[in-house]
């Protein structure tokens, strides 16, 4: 019972992390770097996008971020 508590919990932790937490940390990082980045850290932003997508998509509807208005 007590072990089956553990790998329960061990399970919704590891999602909560994989579904919220880290693509949440993706969008702020790609919203902070994204007009910055170089072609190595873009690749990485890229990987991230494509490794974290089922999380960003979870988050979409929430995090809307719109691009900046460029200066005229």
């Amino acid at each position: 019972m007590e072990t089956t508590l553990f790998v329960a919990l061990l399970y919704l932790s590891l999602s909560g992390l994989y579904l919220v937490v880290l693509p949440g940390f993706m969008y702020f990082y790609l919203n902070q770097r994204w007009y910055t980045a170089g072609s190595m850290e873009r690749l990485l932003m890229y990987f991230g996008v494509f490794f974290f997508f089922p999380g960003l998509l979870l988050l979409s509807p929430i995090l809307n971020f719109r691009p900046k208005r460029r200066a005229i």
